[in-house]
């Protein structure tokens, strides 16, 4: 059993849990995630590593209530503890000294940008994070991005907080202003990541994407989680989770996305039911 040390509320839907996990927290790297599942009788679901802390032993995972899983999950208090914290999965992040690279993160996408920026930032890189959210009332980790970036931009779809519009406004900007960028990260909503792909594809600036399609069992053995890249079937969990935007197949991306919403919806619809009983 792993036991949650810590629990916050960052935003509404959205919660942090610090969990007692060493020996996941010993080789934690940017970019990787881990499953988790809450009892034996549980749904797997995987959840980016946000932060870690190898002398503590605690991995620091963040999550948004989407669904019956992370319904239940949320009601988890400090104290508590789940089955299984499964990780760390994936491969890490690409981290080398690239020049001047933009990490974009939008909506729940800030936590796994967070770290990602960080270690850029310490192998020596400008970097420029643009956070965004659809208002002002959802962004979190505004200070954390803020203290691993040399330069943030806070955007609102409301234009609540920060910047009127989308994250892809002030990133083409950025691209037109004639500074030179080496490279972009982009994290959050599949649509956001794709419509960041399609702004940097004209400047030819390799951009990299992080994808979290359905997902199994997390070792590329049961194929759920297959994306199309570059021609390709490659399985995010073993050969991800980060992939060149420019090559993914966002349209069939997004339609294995849509493939169980009305599975989905009943099981939590089933849920609620038998939570408010």
């Amino acid at each position: 059993m792993y036991k949650i040390l810590a629990k916050k509320d960052l935003v509404p839907q959205i919660h942090l849990f610090r969990m007692a996990a060493p020996a996941v927290a010993k080789k934690a790297r940017a970019g990787q995630f881990v499953v988790v599942r809450i009892d034996e009788k549980g749904e797997r679901i995987p959840l980016t590593v946000a932060d870690w802390n190898e002398k503590e032993g605690t991995v620091t995972i963040v999550f948004m209530e989407v669904g019956a899983t992370t319904a239940r999950l949320a009601l988890l208090k400090e104290g508590d503890a789940i089955a299984d914290f499964v990780g760390p999965l994936g491969l890490p992040a690409e981290i080398e000294k690239f020049g001047t690279v933009v990490c974009v993160a939008g909506g729940v996408g800030a936590a796994p940008v967070a770290p990602i920026a960080r270690e850029l930032k310490k192998a020596g890189n400008k970097v420029i994070s643009i956070l965004g959210a659809r208002t002002k009332e959802l962004l979190f980790w505004e200070d954390v991005l803020k203290s691993t970036s040399d330069k943030l931009i806070v955007t609102t779809d409301d234009g609540s907080y920060g910047r009127k519009g989308v994250v892809t406004v002030p990133l083409k900007e950025l691209l037109e202003n004639g500074e030179k960028i080496d490279r972009v990260v982009a994290i959050g909503p599949v649509v956001m990541m794709k419509f960041c792909s399609l702004t940097t594809l004209p400047f030819g600036v390799k951009t990299i994407v992080s994808l979290n399609p359905i997902m199994v069992d997390g070792t590329g053995m049961c194929g759920c989680c297959r994306v199309a890249v570059g021609g390709e079937t490659k399985f995010a969990c073993v050969d991800g989770p980060d992939f060149d935007g420019h090559k993914v197949d966002w349209d069939l991306l997004a339609a294995r996305q849509r493939i169980y919403l009305g599975e989905e919806k009943c099981a939590y619809e089933e849920w609620q039911k038998s939570h408010s009983a």
